[in-house]
């Protein structure tokens, strides 16, 4: 089930001018540390437009801390993040976002009391023309704009199969459709780069399948590039075309699953086979 890019398709352009296949964002030599505390040190991978990248390791080897500084929530002291050929050491996160990356969170992070959606319709902020004026009096442009946007919404609620909870206030969901909302929300914004951290957490098996699914179909029908943490080895080898492994905030194996899997560095990481 391993989906390699087809080297058919690497010539294959796309609106924002970058080939599926081609570089989309780099990270060079990237370090982050909190006082003295290293979490990531000279971390270099890439991320390749149309690919499903996957970020693995065990815990504390720096994944997260990595996902942040992509999106611009950390500012790494060394190195640099280019994305569509765009070098920068810092970054706000709403600049990310704007500039096309969008991501899910660890702990899943919507507007408990508003409806499915709403929390999706929140992904549409920075997509917004309208200033706040004309959206008050919404009318004209703005009631056109705000009329497309719902659109686009309803589409992504029908994608994900979540038509019975558009309108249920999302803390009253079990945590796996919490889940798919959030997705959702990331997608709304119509990332040319989402960042997907451990979208399948205390999840069961069912719903890991049907997270599985989306992930697969919001690469092939939306073309849209992803990059995922998740600690489920079986998932991240099905689905992943290219898996980068960091341990103790350092690389230590990066290349297709099936050759990663075999990397010792990597079999010695996850067995727990102390460092010298």
């Amino acid at each position: 089930m391993n989906r390699a890019v087809d080297p058919r398709d690497l010539n294959v352009h796309h609106a924002d001018g970058v080939a599926k296949g081609d570089v989309l964002l780099e990270a060079k030599d990237v370090s982050l540390r909190f006082g003295g505390v290293k979490a990531i040190t000279k971390i270099s991978f890439d991320i390749r437009k149309g690919e499903i990248r996957a970020i693995i390791g065990p815990n504390g080897a720096g994944k997260t801390s990595m996902l942040n500084v992509i999106n611009g929530f950390y500012t790494p002291q060394e190195g640099t993040i280019t994305f569509r050929g765009v070098e920068r050491r810092a970054m706000r996160t709403t600049d990310a976002a704007r500039q096309g990356i969008a991501r899910t969170f660890q702990n899943i992070a919507l507007f408990k009391g508003m409806t499915t959606l709403d929390n999706i319709m929140t992904g549409r902020i920075t997509l917004q023309k309208s200033n706040i004026f004309a959206q008050a009096i919404w009318r004209g442009p703005a009631l056109r704009e705000e009329l497309e946007h719902r659109h686009r919404v309803e589409e992504i609620i029908d994608f994900l199969e979540i038509q019975h909870i558009r309108k249920v206030p999302v803390g009253r969901l079990p945590y796996g459709l919490q889940k798919r909302v959030e997705l959702g929300r990331a997608l709304a914004a119509e990332p040319a780069l989402l960042l997907l951290d451990e979208p399948m957490a205390g999840m069961n098996l069912e719903e890991k399948e049907d997270m599985s699914r989306f992930i697969l179909d919001v690469n092939s029908q939306f073309g849209t590039t992803i990059a995922l943490i998740e600690h489920d080895m079986g998932v991240v080898m099905d689905i992943s075309d290219r898996v980068v492994v960091l341990d103790y905030g350092r690389k230590i194996g990066d290349g297709p699953p099936d050759e990663v899997s075999k990397n010792q560095n990597v079999i010695d990481a996850y067995l727990g086979v102390p460092h010298e």
